[in-house]
């Protein structure tokens, strides 16, 4: 054989930035050995020839911020990621991991993660075997499990802190002592030498433990961070990230200046690069035009910083297999347990149905008019004008929103789903941080959220809507956005580039043909805990470390992926 696959007849987007250009790429190993023209008996000796005429042949994509950290115990493909393209994801955001823990202290950072990101508790003790203790034997486990992608990870502050102070950390006038800092940047620094790369942190208030109080690190002096991450300047590598606090406890107003200016001042010191969460968020105005400002200023004067977007709305997903809109209602209660099927035959129940809809008849309608019907039909739609919201369908129809989301349920047989956008609500909001030079894409929550969100659809998104039908940037710097450089941002060598020598991981798509399917309840996680899932069309295919992984959206079967390391 003249090579181990070959994709021919494609439009190679190498991810560089460079022109798409009209290439074969024939693949043997793990490696991109030859991209250019083949001959056709290269072809014929080929072990498997993929035909990429009329398609886009890309890097794969590398997603920044992930909480696999569970589900990467269970679940070797790890969708809904690898449904859209993705075949490098990041682990440990937001302060929030498994290690160092302590023996006795899983529940502890379980709950602890159930609590942040909605992951239950019961799926994470029973889907991993929680047989280490330091960061370094943490990556030694999951090495061993079967992956379709790969991964690496930021040892977290939180985990750190939980540690090394216990659940004092948690109290809001904690100050770690000389002692403790000593101990923690001595965890961050082994982890380091173990393969993570970098350190994340939490300070958003909306991170709690399960008794209500923030997670550790939320209120500490931005100065034990510095000390805590000093490894990263003397081993010359890693990043930093955080989930960070615009605001405090009732204020309101925006504080971004004061967050800004100690993640600026830590990444000059530690000169490292600096990712962290930025969304638009109502109630704070035009903050994010701020953080935007800000963070340009300080990279001019030597920081690192890179504001980590999402390309579309950050809703609150309902569907009528898990979480409904009327769960609340006196004559729903009956329904609660049942399953879809059950919960179907109970609102075509005239007579149940009857009350349903007087019952809701008292709910105000205005949290109806920011919530939106999201049709079983066709793709999934994320833009939507007033006439789409529940409020808007009712008015239309001349019924209650209630009334109206119960047709939509009976009609689509549970299938349709409200969204209920929460954060990145402007349109034009998200096309000016898109657009923005120094964000960098995040923010999917892989792995996150089980019943509540689903946003690790986001590469087929950004593609499709902005690069694709908005036309706000070319696909050679869409593709860009998506693989070099948030690889070379979080240091993954030799991936997110389509280049001879390079890693094989690869897309094959058909950008016209690029959607999002409607995202729907699975129960497949440890204990038949449900979930939201949601594919894509137009992945053709994508392979991963060389092995063709996913076929039209489809598993071939191929566990490929790898844990990667800082240290590799």
């Amino acid at each position: 054989m003249s090579h181990d696959v070959i994709i021919t007849g494609g439009t190679v987007v190498d991810g560089t930035g460079a022109a798409a250009r009209r290439a074969d790429v024939a693949i043997d190993g793990d490696r991109i050995t030859k991209i250019g023209e083949l001959s056709s008996a290269d072809v014929s000796g080929a072990g498997r020839v993929i035909d990429a005429t009329d398609r886009l042949v890309t890097p794969g994509f590398v997603d920044l911020h992930s909480h696999l950290d569970a589900q990467i115990g269970w679940d070797p493909t790890m969708s809904s990621s690898c449904w859209h393209g993705v075949t490098s994801v990041v682990m440990g955001n937001c302060g929030m991991t498994f290690a160092p823990v302590r023996p006795g202290q899983a529940e502890l950072l379980a709950t602890a993660m159930e609590s942040v990101e909605d992951i239950p508790a019961s799926c994470i003790l029973a889907g991993l075997p929680w047989d280490w203790e330091s960061y370094g034997e943490y990556l030694d486990t999951i090495s061993s499990f079967p992956l379709g992608l790969n991964a690496g990870g930021y040892v977290g502050d939180v985990a750190v802190r939980f540690y090394v102070a216990g659940e004092a950390a948690c109290e809001p006038d904690f100050q770690a002592t000389e002692q403790q800092l000593q101990e923690m940047a001595a965890e961050v620094e082994s982890a380091m030498r173990a393969g993570a790369f970098g350190y994340s942190i939490s300070r958003s208030l909306f991170h709690r433990v399960r008794d209500g109080r923030n997670v550790p690190g939320t209120w500490s002096d931005p100065a034990e961070f510095f000390a805590i991450a000093a490894s990263l300047k003397t081993l010359g590598r890693g990043v930093l990230e955080s989930a960070p606090r615009y605001n405090f406890e009732n204020s309101p107003g925006s504080r971004v200046a004061e967050e800004l200016a100690w993640m600026a001042e830590i990444s000059r010191v530690l000169g490292r690069p600096f990712s962290f969460n930025l969304q638009q968020i109502r109630s704070l105005g035009n903050h994010y035009r701020e953080v935007l400002e800000l963070a340009t200023q300080a990279n001019a004067t030597g920081s690192q910083l890179r504001p980590q977007i999402t390309p579309r709305s950050v809703g609150v997903l309902f569907s009528f297999a898990a979480n409904t809109l009327i769960d609340d209602l006196p004559s729903f209660q009956q329904l609660l347990g049942l399953d879809l099927a059950g919960r179907l035959a109970g609102i075509r129940d005239p007579q149940l149905r009857a009350r349903l809809i007087e019952e809701g008849s008292s709910k105000s309608v205005d949290p109806f008019e920011i919530m939106f019907l999201m049709s079983a039909e066709g793709s999934a739609q994320y833009v939507y004008s007033e006439e789409d919201s529940l409020a808007g369908i009712a008015r239309r129809t001349g019924v209650t929103p209630v009334e109206a989301y119960l047709d939509a349920m009976d009609r689509s047989d549970g299938a349709a789903i409200v969204n209920w956008p929460v954060m990145n609500e402007q349109e034009d909001a998200i096309r000016e941080m898109v657009l923005s030079p120094v964000s960098i894409m995040g923010l999917a929550d892989a792995g996150a959220h089980a019943t509540q969100i689903m946003d690790a659809s986001q590469p087929t998104y950004f593609l499709s809507h902005w690069v694709r039908d908005e036309k706000i940037m070319s696909i050679e710097e869409g593709i860009r956005r998506l693989t070099s450089d948030t690889a070379s941002f979080i240091g993954y060598r030799d991936r997110g580039v389509l280049v001879e020598g390079a890693f094989a991981d690869l897309n094959v798509i058909d950008l016209d043909g690029l959607a999002l399917e409607v995202p729907e309840i699975v129960h497949d996680f440890p204990g038949g805990v449900p979930r939201f899932v949601q594919r894509a069309r137009g992945i053709d295919h994508t392979i991963v470390n060389g092995q063709p992984f996913m076929d039209h959206g489809v598993h071939t079967g191929a566990l490929a992926g790898r844990v990667l390391r800082s240290t590799d």
